[in-house]
């Protein structure tokens, strides 16, 4: 067998190479090969495609039927809707109505791809209510130092309640808590008839159909034993210097005592002025620890609370039906009636909160009060709402510019 000489074995070697260069350029790329790389071409396409955005969108509208179904006409998600109806359902006062005609505005945000498909539920950033008959509210979605988002009233008050509700929808007091002199301890009013007495309200004739119970001055066993281990009856329970001999409901006869200088007593409670009948409601969930007649305090319930809150309910008319000791009830429930039962003068509602035991102020106390924004996040917050209300008349103006 012949040998090559290096030289032809060089050529040969640069020959086959050259071949094999040829064919990697001119050779068709094999068909798996294209697929792959439209399938790539197509995943890239598909990936822009879903890139997410996030788009502002506020509307306006006129309620019909419901403000739900209204904001849903308008396009606002149905779903981003439920933590706005909850605050609102918290804020508003009572008797606060939505009617046919009454307008919203309402601004949220949603997230969506490139090709324009949602990928969210969306969220509310602020809405305004504006009625006929009651104004406007609005609410603000925020973060505060705690970094926990709420919505918030313009004003800085929390949408959510207090833990501890006032027992009436309308309130007006007629005493307040602290020193006061004893009402029976007074010359007896004038005789004007139809005019209203020093505390609690026009006189109301008697209700019809109501469960009541004694108001006899002698302090009944269950119920009275609990309130006395509560220091409940340090006003009520016991007579005091300078107070007239019992004289049972509103429209009982009763004389002055023959005192000039007007003995003074803690009043552990709040009178709260309503009509004779009118329903009084349980302050927070809790179970009803006493219900019954209780001496001076008339008809009486008193109902224990999570943790160490307790509420006391005086001078009721009756009770709701199923109220008893041992009973549960939820914030809201009707538990009784405002009537004029034990040391009264007048229909109105005796209300005590008790903390450990002790009476406090229920107008002022933490449990029945709003939270508030306070400090920089009151700062922040308000400055947040004059941006959104800015932007809000900005589009508004641009709008009026560009409509045909």
């Amino acid at each position: 067998m012949n040998k090559a000489s290096p030289a032809v074995a060089l050529v040969a070697v640069l020959l086959i190479g050259s071949m094999a260069a040829a064919r990697a350029d001119d050779t068709p790329t094999a068909p798996e090969h294209v697929v792959e790389e439209r399938v790539a071409d197509i995943a890239a396409e598909r990936r822009h495609d879903l890139l997410p955005f996030v788009r502002q969108i506020a509307v306006d509208g006129a309620i019909t039927g419901s403000l739900e179904a209204s904001t849903a006409a308008a396009g606002v998600p149905a779903s981003a809707m439920l933590e706005v109806l909850q605050a609102l359902a918290g804020s508003i006062d009572a008797g606060w109505a939505i009617q046919d005609g009454d307008r919203f505005h309402v601004r949220y945000e949603q997230t969506f791809t490139a090709a324009g498909m949602p990928l969210d539920d969306g969220r509310v950033l602020w809405i305004e209510l504006r009625t006929a008959g009651d104004g406007a509210v609005a609410l603000h979605r925020f973060r505060g130092r705690d970094k926990v988002e709420r919505f918030w009233q313009v004003n800085g008050q929390a949408t959510t309640p207090p833990s501890i509700r006032l027992p009436v929808e309308v309130i007006s007091i007629s005493s307040g808590f602290g020193l006061r002199a004893d009402p029976f301890d007074q010359p007896p009013p004038s005789p004007t008839a139809d005019k209203p007495w020093a505390m609690g309200g026009p006189r109301r004739p008697p209700l019809q159909g109501l469960p009541t119970g004694s108001a006899s001055d002698t302090p009944g066993t269950g119920a009275t034993a609990v309130l006395r281990g509560s220091q409940g009856l340090s006003s009520y329970g016991k007579s005091s210097a300078g107070q007239s001999a019992y004289g049972g409901s509103s429209g009982s006869t009763w004389q002055p005592a023959p005192r000039v200088t007007r003995s003074l007593f803690m009043h552990e409670g709040v009178d709260l002025v309503a009509p004779a009948g009118t329903p009084v409601h349980a302050a927070a969930d809790g179970v009803v620890v006493g219900a019954g007649p209780n001496g001076r305090y008339g008809n009486w319930i008193r109902i224990a609370h999570a943790g160490t809150l307790a509420t006391v309910y005086g001078h009721l008319a009756g009770f709701a039906p199923g109220v008893a000791a041992g009973s549960t009830v939820s914030s809201g429930d009707v538990i009784g009636y405002v009537g004029s039962t034990g040391r009264s003068t007048a229909p109105h509602l005796h209300f005590e909160l008790l903390d450990n035991g002790k009476p406090v102020n229920p107008i002022n106390h933490p449990e029945t009060r709003r939270g508030a924004l306070r400090g920089s996040d009151l700062e922040r917050f308000g400055k947040q709402v004059a941006q959104s209300k800015t932007e809000r008349e900005r589009e508004a103006m641009v709008a009026a510019i560009t409509r045909p």
